[in-house]
């Protein structure tokens, strides 16, 4: 044999071999892919079983700086919060809770009875407000302000803590001065 014949021989089993290694690579993703299948239903099913949220219909969605009435199964005893800095969660008698977004972000809530069984664990997503919002930046303090219809002073998270606290006073101004009002018509109110 001259040697270009050996050349040439010896790249023909060097074609061959990589597309039957690509065949039988194939072959093993399609058999692992199909092995995965039954593997990820009984995970959700699993999922839906441990009373664990199985879609985002689950979830209880909430504005921050604003409450949701939710119901939640009968007979519960103890609810914990996964974050109270983002969600805060009241019982209500027959099963209603009032869910009040504090904080953006999400947490939990889970229900349990006497006996510490947990009846129901559900996701609190904490979103910005929905109003129009318009956010200005001086220098990197933030204000928002409230534009329905006029701009009006609004406190939201992460405002600069100048204005945060101005406005805060001033809105604990006005409060202290309806509930005076109110109390000397002698009408009963209460003021947080």
């Amino acid at each position: 044999m001259s040697g270009a014949g050996t050349a040439a021989y010896l790249l023909r089993p060097a074609r061959i071999v990589p597309e039957y290694r690509m065949s039988f690579l194939n072959f093993r993703r399609r058999a692992s892919a199909a092995s995965m299948v039954p593997a990820l239903v009984g995970g959700l099913m699993l999922v839906q079983v441990a009373g664990l949220p199985a879609s985002a219909s689950e979830m209880i969605s909430v504005n921050v700086d604003q409450a949701r009435l939710v119901k939640f199964p009968d007979k519960i005893a103890t609810i914990v919060v996964g974050n109270p800095l983002i969600a805060d969660v009241t019982l209500q008698p027959g099963g209603m809770v009032v869910v009040t977004g504090k904080g953006y972000g999400a947490t939990n809530v889970i229900a349990m009875d006497r006996t510490g069984a947990v009846l129901m664990d559900r996701v609190v997503q904490v979103e910005g407000p929905t109003d129009k919002v318009v956010t200005v930046y001086r220098g990197t303090a933030r204000e928002s302000y409230s534009c329905t219809p006029n701009c009006e002073r609004r406190v939201t998270l992460g405002d600069a803590e100048t204005y945060f606290k101005s406005t805060m006073e001033q809105a604990g101004a006005i409060g202290g001065v309806a509930a005076s009002s109110g109390a000397a018509a002698g009408m009963p109110g209460k003021v947080n």
